[in-house]
């Protein structure tokens, strides 16, 4: 017998996945964690039903989310990940040389526990002595820190439950204000070929502006994340990245995405992508 896992986007397009072995379940204060181990894209983890990465594609976003905005920083020394506890984000953040302090703030500690347990290839970021783990709601830490930081990355879950405060016009200012001068926030917002997203969409950039002098949307494919388009947001009240060079003289080794012509052009939009954001 075939065992199949289903995400549906909506009621009519899904993503569905070959399963060989349901490998873990927990339930934890905040929510649904699973480990599928599928045919095509090994490990999947799996929240509140919701596919969060996979083994085989993962790297995609977390190339784009880290090396997009560290590649316009000359000489970054320090990051805060709100979420990103699976260990992925702080990975290709800490392949920077300069980097001396990342600090991780997740609400759920028993998504970093999967992670250690199933997901080796991204959570031994954990092991590294620059990364500090604070186990914490986010948007309060962000409020109550008098740290300032280079780059402000919001790995977090889609904007309902725990993670819808991630989106909101106050945390956008409140991160602003603890970011340095040339400082960059960037973020997961969905899919822009997601109808009922649409709106959501365009509220998560009414609230970015609200926070910061320049807002830019850039474009990535990933495989298992719904319609295979995601879009991710650059924030900056110095920074902009279609009017600047990359300024970072250093790029990672064995990068499976980014490279700097792809980081050159990742902000250009398809038409149908600048009405929703009315950049038009």
């Amino acid at each position: 017998m075939e065992l199949w896992f289903t995400e549906k986007s909506n009621d009519s397009v899904g993503l569905t996945l070959l399963i060989k072995e349901h490998l873990y379940h927990k339930e934890s204060k905040y929510q649904t964690i699973d480990v599928l181990e599928s045919a095509y894209y090994g490990k999947v983890l799996v929240i509140d039903k919701v596919v969060m990465l996979t083994e085989r594609d993962e790297f995609i976003y977390h190339e784009l989310l880290t090396h997009v905005p560290l590649q316009y920083m000359e000489n970054p020394l320090s990051a805060l990940i709100i979420g990103g506890g699976d260990g992925g984000t702080a990975r290709e953040v800490l392949k920077y040389r300069s980097v001396n302090r990342v600090v991780l703030v997740e609400i759920d500690e028993e998504v970093i526990e999967t992670s250690k347990k199933f997901f080796p290839t991204l959570s031994f970021s954990f092991d590294d002595k620059r990364l500090e783990v604070v186990i914490e709601d986010g948007a309060k830490f962000v409020k109550e820190t008098d740290e300032k930081f280079d780059l402000i990355i919001v790995d977090s879950t889609d904007p309902v439950g725990p993670g819808e405060v991630l989106f909101s016009s106050e945390f956008y200012k409140d991160c602003s204000s603890i970011l340095k001068d040339s400082g960059v926030l960037t973020a997961q917002t969905e899919s822009p070929f997601d109808l009922v997203y649409r709106p959501v969409i365009q509220n998560i950039y009414k609230n970015l502006k609200t926070g910061f002098k320049t807002v830019r949307m850039y474009l990535g494919s990933v495989p298992t994340y719904p319609f295979g388009l995601w879009s991710f947001a650059f924030a900056s009240n110095r920074v902009d990245p279609l009017k600047e060079e990359l300024k970072n003289p250093f790029i990672p080794d064995g990068l499976k995405y980014y490279n700097r012509e792809l980081g050159r052009c990742v902000f250009n939009l398809p038409n149908f992508v600048k009405e929703i954001i009315d950049e038009t």
